[in-house]
């Protein structure tokens, strides 16, 4: 049996028998550590309260007990067929396209309607959908606000809420939305609710015993979550050293699916810019870059097609990306609790990974906390046992326009009038910025 499961069977849990089913078919045989301990209270119809990592099995848990849920209790006698039985709320996009996915796995059987709804495309798709009748809402808060403002569905008949990732929607500043959400949903004692966080903070705390009933805690460790499955290293190289020193471990290393983490987009696309200069074929993933293209890259990462992914923290939660062997902390991140989601894109569903770090000048400082967080001391290693090279010259990242800024930008162009020749100006310097 793998190391990260239990000996819980899913067939000995008190499911209903389409969910056997689609669990059966979709490969799933024992329960992670918070499925083992979340579904049975989950599944006696108690309020959870869950701590856990990404990549620990959370969604199934609370997918399973919503669908549970759903099945076999009815719905309110004015239901009109259309509106949500079941609200899932997620921080960001990227997050609630995984649960639909995982929600899609397991409704082979149950044939429930599930809908998607997030920002960055098809508003008037996702809103015809919605209109036309679903039973399990998958979000983000802001797309579904919008929806919920212009009455294109009613939360009066929500029979489960989920706030899935709770701490990010503080940390990303949603909290007021959720809030909205849960002011107009059902009382607590009418449905079930579930909520996970990667830590369970005051804040968190006082969230969901103010809008849940009375909640069991249920909480898997980060210390027991990483385990002993992740080697993790620290370098304590100078800022110019940090580009050979990546590219000096990628030789030595050679990762087969790795992650290189920054903290801001200008980075992003400096490291990007010198891994395509000196053959390494990347993706770029940013806060800015348009969610269409942003599923492309992903699914041309997780297919193989680019060895590495650099991200800002956009990509540190929610994302299922299969057999990444390699974590570059580039950029030490600024909080803790982000260590631990970076890192957690490796050493997946009980594989083995490295989670390499630098703590460059500009970021050593959050290493302390880190440290203290995760309840260890980073092992180190020299920056001068690497053989650092020389790197050669960085590609630069083409940045187009979208087409209608594009058309507006080449009308200005066209109308702006041709500037005279001042012969005044003949002696000055241009200078080159950027």
């Amino acid at each position: 049996m793998s190391a990260h499961l239990t000996e819980q069977a899913f067939s000995s849990l008190p499911l209903h028998q389409d969910l056997q089913n689609g669990l059966r078919d979709a490969g799933f045989e024992f329960c992670t550590p918070i499925q083992a301990q979340a579904l049975p209270v989950l599944l006696a119809g108690h309020d959870v309260a869950g701590q856990a990592q990404t990549g620990t099995g959370k969604t199934i848990a609370f997918l399973l007990a919503t669908f549970q849920r759903l099945l076999l209790e009815e719905p309110a006698e004015n239901w009109d067929g259309k509106q949500p039985r079941a609200l899932i709320l997620a921080p960001t996009r990227e997050l609630a396209i995984q649960i639909a996915k995982d929600a899609i796995l397991l409704n082979s059987h149950t044939n429930l309607r599930i809908v998607i709804a997030h920002g960055g495309k098809d508003y008037e798709k996702q809103r015809d959908n919605i209109k036309a009748g679903v039973d399990i809402l998958i979000g983000t808060p802001g797309r579904l606000l919008d929806y919920q403002k212009q009455r294109v569905f009613s939360l009066r008949h929500v029979q489960v809420v989920v706030l899935d990732e709770a701490d990010r929607m503080f940390d990303l500043g949603f909290i007021k939305d959720v809030r909205y959400f849960m002011r107009r949903v059902p009382k607590p004692t009418d449905r079930q609710g579930m909520l996970f966080s990667a830590t369970l903070s005051y804040k968190v705390i006082e969230l969901a015993y103010e809008h849940m009933n009375n909640p069991e805690k249920v909480q898997i460790e980060p210390e027991k979550v990483m385990g002993d499955r992740i080697e993790e290293k620290v370098y304590y190289p100078a800022n110019e050293e940090k580009i050979p020193l990546l590219l000096a471990l990628i030789m030595r290393l050679q990762p087969q699916r790795g992650i290189i983490f920054v903290n801001t987009k200008r980075v992003a696309d400096r490291v990007w810019g010198f891994l395509e200069g000196n053959g390494h074929k990347s993706a770029l993933l940013s806060g800015d870059v348009p969610q269409k293209k942003r599923e492309s890259l992903l699914k041309h990462f997780q297919e193989g097609d680019f060895p590495f992914l650099v991200a800002t923290d956009v990509a540190a939660r929610g994302l299922h990306i299969p057999e990444v062997s390699h974590v570059f902390n580039y950029d030490l991140p600024q909080e803790s609790e982000d260590y631990v989601h970076r890192i957690g894109r490796t050493a997946r569903a009980g594989a083995s990974g490295v989670a390499i770090s630098f703590a460059c000048e500009d970021y050593a400082f959050s290493l302390p906390e880190i440290e203290q967080y995760i309840k260890h001391k980073l092992p180190v290693s020299a920056t001068s046992d690497e053989v650092l090279l020389t790197p050669s010259p960085a590609k630069k990242h083409e940045k187009r326009l979208a087409p209608q800024h594009r058309k507006q930008d080449e009308g200005a162009k066209r109308r702006r009038p041709r500037r005279p020749r001042n012969d005044s100006n003949e002696g000055r310097k241009t200078v080159k910025t950027g």
